[in-house]
Formats: C-alpha cells, sequence, structure tokens
C-alpha cells in the first residue's frame, strides 16, 4: 500500500475533488462511493490506465488495480492509498466494503454495467449491506471545467488544429479516406498526443452525408466534398473538430448554399451561449434556423456534447436536454445538414462557456476552401 506525494500545489485539484466527492456521498446518505470508470476515476485520482477501481469512505481512500498497473498507480494516483489486487476487480471492491464495514455504498448506474454490480454486491453482502445508486454524481463534479483543464484542452485542440491543418494541405487526387484518417492520427502521435480522442472521420463527395461515417476505399476526387470530425487526447484531456472544405473545385451552387446555411446556423448558436442558457434552447436557435430554410429533416443529430476527459460528455445539446449552461463549462456547436446521395455538411466549434457569453478554443478558419489549387 503507498500513497503518491506531491507537491502543495500540484495535490491541490485533486484534494478538492476528493472533498466534493465525500460532500456528495454523504449528502446522499451514503457512507461509501465506489467506482470502476476509467474517465472518471482519472478525474477523481489522476489515473491513466484502463482498468481501476476506487472506494471512498468519509476516512479512507483506496485505490485498487492489479499487477499490470501498481508501478504507474504509485506515479500518478494522488491522495488515495494504492493497493495492489489479483483476481476480478469487482470482487476485490465487494470485500473490501465488507472490510471496511460499510453499509450503504454509492455508484453511478450509467457507468456500472448490471454484471459488475452483480459482482460486487456477490463479495459484499451482510445483513443491511446494500448499493445505492448514484446517478451522476461524478459528471455533476466534472461538469464546470478548472482553468488548467481548460488550459489541457485548449493544447488539445490546438495540437488537432495544426495536424489537420497540415493533412488538408497534403491532400491529393486518389487518395482514400482511410488513408487521410490514418495519416491524421499519425500526426497526433507524432505531436506528442496519445492519439486520436475517437476513430477519425474523414469523408469524400457523396459519402460525406453519413453523420458518423467510417473512412473507406473511397478516394479523393476534384469537385469532392471533404468532410473531416476529429480531436486528439494529450494528458488526458480530449479536443474535437469538424471541418468541410471541397477539394479541387466547387460540386455546385447547391452546396454553397447549403454551407452557408450551416455556418449561419453555428454562427448565430455560438452568439447564444451564455450562463443561464438552456441546452435545449441553444440547440433551437440553430435547428430553427436550418429548419426554415427547408432542411430540418436533414439535420439529424444534436447541436453539441460536452468535452473533457471524454470526447461526449455532459452536457448534452439537443432536443430533449434538461441542463443548463454555466461558467466554466466546455462544449461543441456543431450543426449540419446532410443530403443522401449528394454530400453533406458539418461545422463544429469548441467552446468555454464565460461570464459574459464564450471564448471559442478552435481556430481554424470556417472560410470555405477550395482544397488542392
Amino acid at each position: 500500500m503507498s500513497t503518491n506525494p506531491m507537491q502543495p500545489e500540484q495535490n491541490a485539484p485533486m484534494r478538492e475533488r476528493l472533498h466534493s466527492l465525500r460532500h456528495g456521498i454523504a449528502a446522499a446518505c451514503c457512507d461509501a462511493y465506489c467506482s470502476l470508470s476509467p474517465p472518471a476515476n482519472a478525474y477523481l485520482t489522476g489515473f491513466r490506465g484502463s482498468a481501476s477501481a476506487l472506494i471512498v469512505t468519509a476516512s479512507e481512500a483506496h485505490f485498487l488495480c492489479d499487477f499490470r498497473y501498481t508501478e504507474q498507480a504509485r506515479g500518478q494516483v494522488q491522495n488515495y492509498a494504492v493497493i495492489e489486487v489479483a483476481g476480478t476487480l469487482e470482487t476485490r471492491v465487494g470485500e473490501h466494503l465488507r472490510a471496511l464495514d460499510v453499509q450503504v455504498c454509492g455508484f453511478d448506474p450509467a457507468v456500472t454495467t448490471v454484471h459488475q454490480r452483480t459482482l460486487i454486491e456477490a463479495a459484499f453482502r451482510g445483513d443491511a449491506a446494500r448499493l445505492k445508486p448514484l446517478p451522476g454524481l461524478v459528471a455533476g463534479l466534472r461538469l464546470r471545467k478548472s482553468p488548467d483543464e481548460i488550459e489541457q484542452i485548449r493544447a488539445a485542440s490546438n495540437l488537432a488544429e495544426a495536424a489537420l491543418h497540415d493533412v488538408l494541405a497534403a491532400l491529393e487526387e486518389g487518395m482514400p479516406e482511410r488513408e487521410c484518417a490514418a495519416r491524421l492520427e499519425y500526426e497526433f502521435k507524432k505531436r506528442g498526443a496519445q492519439g486520436a480522442a475517437f476513430d477519425s472521420i474523414a469523408l469524400f463527395g457523396p459519402r460525406s452525408s453519413l453523420p458518423h461515417g467510417a473512412p473507406a476505399g473511397k478516394t479523393l476526387e476534384r469537385g469532392d466534398i471533404v468532410l473531416i470530425d476529429c480531436g486528439c487526447t494529450l494528458e488526458g484531456y480530449c479536443s474535437d473538430l469538424t471541418r468541410t472544405h471541397v477539394f479541387g473545385t466547387m460540386p455546385g451552387a447547391w452546396f454553397e448554399e447549403v454551407y452557408a446555411l450551416t455556418l449561419s446556423a453555428q454562427e448565430a448558436a455560438l452568439a447564444a451561449v451564455r450562463p443561464g442558457r438552456s441546452c435545449r434552447e441553444l440547440d433551437a436557435i440553430a435547428r430553427n434556423i436550418i429548419s426554415e430554410a427547408g432542411h430540418g429533416e436533414h439535420f439529424g443529430h444534436g447541436l453539441g456534447h460536452g468535452v473533457g476527459i471524454e470526447v461526449h460528455e455532459a452536457p448534452r445539446l439537443n432536443k430533449d436536454a434538461d441542463s443548463v449552461l454555466d461558467v466554466g463549462m466546455v462544449v461543441t456547436i456543431e450543426p449540419g445538414i446532410y443530403l443522401p446521395g449528394r454530400g453533406g455538411v458539418r461545422i463544429e466549434d469548441l467552446l468555454v462557456v464565460t461570464k459574459t457569453g464564450c471564448e471559442v478554443l478552435t481556430q481554424s478558419s470556417k472560410e470555405l476552401k477550395v482544397l488542392g489549387v
């Protein structure tokens, strides 16, 4: 068992997160909280591995991992006792809860599978012992980013944009979509990122009408639309942006009209961002512009989402969202119009909500460019 001694200024954010978690545990009338979620555990402890568990009580903070991650955890985990375990992690969690004499342990049902819960409960047994769902406890803590988190996200965004700029400049007729996506992800790692924040999307020509299409063997031709949605993970934080251009020549006036409409909707939504703004209302601002132009059925996804340790996290910006924007939230604004068989447009920026509106972190031009000329 060990703890990671950090400088006070380095340790302070993690101590505050642990304090806030304990406050939430007590407010929910629980005497412990357990988590096996890698993103949640990264936020709470600083650990970036793929398998771990944590148990927090009013006086104890235990971090459990197996032999593969012990050395890494001792270098990364802050404020928790690192305990190496063997066997099934869920079973070990249940046993530790029992050893700590926990009676009611909170967990997040959104990131804990039924199987995981069953295994924990099987080992965490007693006359009164039980698991209690606490949806959104850690997600709520992650909603508002600290200044340090915002700077990490900004750095990830800058890196991804620089890579995208160079990849777009090197596009050549005959290049397959898969190669374009692969070049992006190579550039991310070459420049110091852990990798892509999600599978990069590179779609050419009519295939750009697939909102989340996977890059395939389609090769680049003159007159093709080029839609690229990408982001990287840098020091544990993600970025996300989408740009749509054309290669060689414009495919037609219809495309320029659709692009201008999408950009108008995006800019209207960006201008409306402010603390206290309903996420549903913000979605409606962009959606109404597109619908009034006759393309409502061609904008079928939400306006945006939160970005942080995960590339898709709270809050969600869509027609059903009940969240309200607040200072420090980092979200995307990404309206799109997709015409099956013809092509599509999506324009996505990453921004942080400020006291007076927002700061757009994405710096790449949104001017419609003809590439390869």
